[in-house]
């Protein structure tokens, strides 16, 4: 039996931390070429990005694999680049987004990689392949509204309240710079979240001579609104700015790179992970939307009932479009027995890369809104984003029980 009384820990960053801002570009790359494709009249199955970005002190480089529509020139892509580090809310000296340096080196993606991934486009008789080989997971429990596990669900509520309001310009948040992460300590009794045993909030500031205890009155205020009434009591412990000052932040104060918050961007740790980042790669590439695919189906199984918590992993190998294996864990929470579930879950919806495509919708630009505060966890969008945290197959589900 899993333990009932534990403490967990899972942490969270900014949009303005130095990775999140190379995640935020990579995405905003891939939008760009499924947006512009359209205005070109091309195929949404046409456009493959695969790009990585590097930031530090007033530079940024832009690098990987893409094909879509011959009008997004490298000084289209760095414009999109600058606004997303404007947006973000940069203009410091060490990293300001009209003055940094970007360098942008896309080049095609590789004719051997392609040969296996669209050579059967739809309409043909044969599935296109895997954009690559690799395991996917996907988790979902019932801690919190949103089917997430809580340390990390209140992490990122913590900073993206913040990031609101910082961005109002209004209030005392103001004071406050882009970069920060959090970190929330839970303390579980009965295997349920009852209590934050320990906050750590490490806040980038723009005036220059606040002290940490200033910057805990700015935050304490929005910690105490994210988390759940009586979750704070007088033996939390509050670990606010503890080195004494956070002034130089951003790829200032530390370089950034695409795909280095894997474990921010999914469950806090409290799931496996396959090792493969999403940020800047398109759906082809199953590292983002098997891991997408096996988010919906973990969440739909526990909010169909059939489990309070439900950790799925899948598998792929390149230029093959049928998932290797499933796999099901219920954690011993499961009212259906897990091979039975496995091979239902095969059916409901079709697992090969077109089919988590098409089932998902997910050749659309709905990529850079998912670079900061987490994959999942997140309300779907009118307009098709988070499509992978929508609740529809548990009618389908619930007949299994």
């Amino acid at each position: 039996m899993a333990r009932q009384n534990y403490q967990f820990t899972s942490e969270s960053v900014s949009e303005g931390h130095p990775d999140k801002v190379c995640d935020r570009i990579s995405d905003e790359v891939v939008d760009l070429f499924f947006r512009e494709g359209a205005v070109a009249g091309l195929s949404p199955w046409e456009i493959r990005a695969a790009c990585e970005t590097l930031a530090t002190t007033n530079r940024i480089v832009i690098a990987g694999e893409t094909r879509g529509p011959r009008h997004v020139t490298k000084d289209l892509i760095a414009h999109v680049a600058r606004m997303a580090v404007r947006d973000i809310g940069y203009e410091q000296d060490g990293f300001h987004w009209e003055k940094a340096q970007i360098d942008v080196l896309l080049h095609p993606q590789s004719a051997d990689i392609a040969q296996g991934v669209d050579a059967h486009q739809p309409g043909d008789n044969k599935e296109e392949g895997a954009g690559d080989q690799g395991i996917m997971f996907g988790y979902a429990c019932n801690e919190t509204p949103a089917l997430m596990p809580a340390p990390i669900y209140y992490a990122h509520k913590i900073l993206e309240d913040l990031a609101h309001a910082r961005k109002s310009g209004k209030g005392p948040a103001a004071q406050l710079g882009p970069d920060s992460k959090s970190q929330v300590t839970v303390r579980y009794e009965g295997g349920k979240p009852v209590e934050a045993t320990q906050i750590v909030v490490s806040h980038q500031h723009i005036v220059e001579g606040l002290s940490s205890k200033q910057v805990r009155e700015i935050i304490e205020p929005f910690v105490q609104a994210a988390l759940p009434k009586g979750w704070i009591t007088k033996n939390t412990v509050w670990h606010i700015n503890p080195t004494g000052k956070f002034f130089i932040g951003g790829p200032d104060g530390d370089s950034g790179l695409t795909g280095r918050k894997i474990i921010v961007d999914t469950y806090g740790g409290a799931a496996p992970h396959g090792g493969g980042a999403f940020s800047g790669k398109d759906s082809t590439k199953v590292d983002r939307s098997a891991a997408y695919a096996a988010r919906y189906l973990a969440k739909n199984v526990v909010a169909s009932g059939l489990a309070d918590r439900c950790t799925l992993q899948l598998s792929y190998a390149i230029g093959v479009a049928r998932p290797l294996s499933i796999y099901a864990d219920l954690h011993g929470t499961g009212k259906i027995d897990e091979a039975k579930l496995e091979a239902a879950l095969m059916e409901v919806m079709n697992l090969t890369p077109r089919g988590i495509r098409q089932h998902l919708q997910l050749n659309r630009p709905i990529y850079a809104r998912t670079s900061a505060y987490g994959h999942f966890g997140r309300a779907p969008d009118a307009d098709g984003g988070f499509s992978w945290e929508k609740t529809d197959l548990v009618d389908k589900l619930k007949g299994l029980a």
